[in-house]
């Protein structure tokens, strides 16, 4: 429902941008950028929910109007995000902002799912590396694309049936690295393509 998305600055666009001509013959060519850190399935918002219900319980929570549980008046949608955003407080408690470095692309010939071949631009950090396996010890993780599968990327385009040559080509092509520093990470809800909630690192 919910992932834990990086902030990418207006640097990766322009790269994508530059690199655009180059991905001709792919299905999918991405206009929207992400760098995922974590993703929440059902079961990890609902867990949340139910943590949060929990606390509630105990804390005799009136709500806002004075009245126990009114919070319930708030749709599904923003009680799983508050419920989420309560559960990411202890894992990213001790997190401070991070070196980033986008340093070239590179390309999955076998994705976990989906159509291939993917090429993405591939992302060193070691910051980020911790923060995602502090996140799988707290809500576990997607089995084949997190904890030691986790390769933190973004993704240029996938599938289709590119020129010969043209993944080759992409893995060649020569560009400054791109780095930045990360001060702050978005939960993103991919159902309504938007950024949802933003949390201070």
């Amino acid at each position: 429902m919910f992932s834990l998305n990086v902030p990418l600055p207006p640097a990766i666009d322009r790269l994508a941008s530059d690199l655009h001509p180059k991905l001709s013959g792919f299905d999918r060519v991405r206009d929207r950028h992400t760098l995922v850190c974590k993703r929440f399935g059902v079961d990890d918002v609902r867990s949340a929910e139910r943590a949060g219900d929990a606390e509630r319980g105990r804390d005799g929570d009136t709500g806002r109007n004075g009245e126990r549980g009114a919070s319930r008046e708030a749709p599904p949608r923003q009680r799983a995000l508050d419920r989420l955003r309560d559960r990411l407080r202890r894992p990213l408690a001790p997190a401070d902002p991070f070196e980033v470095t986008v340093t070239g692309v590179g390309v999955f010939d076998a994705p976990r799912s989906g159509s291939r071949p993917v090429v993405y631009l591939a992302v060193e950090s070691d910051g980020l590396d911790r923060l995602h396996r502090r996140l799988c010890t707290a809500f576990g993780a997607v089995e084949g694309i997190e904890d030691d599968d986790y390769v933190p990327h973004v993704t240029l385009a996938r599938g289709g049936n590119p020129e010969q040559g043209a993944v080759a080509d992409l893995v060649d092509a020569e560009f400054d690295p791109v780095r930045w520093r990360v001060h702050a990470l978005d939960v993103w809800d991919p159902e309504y393509r938007e950024v949802a909630a933003t949390v201070d690192l």
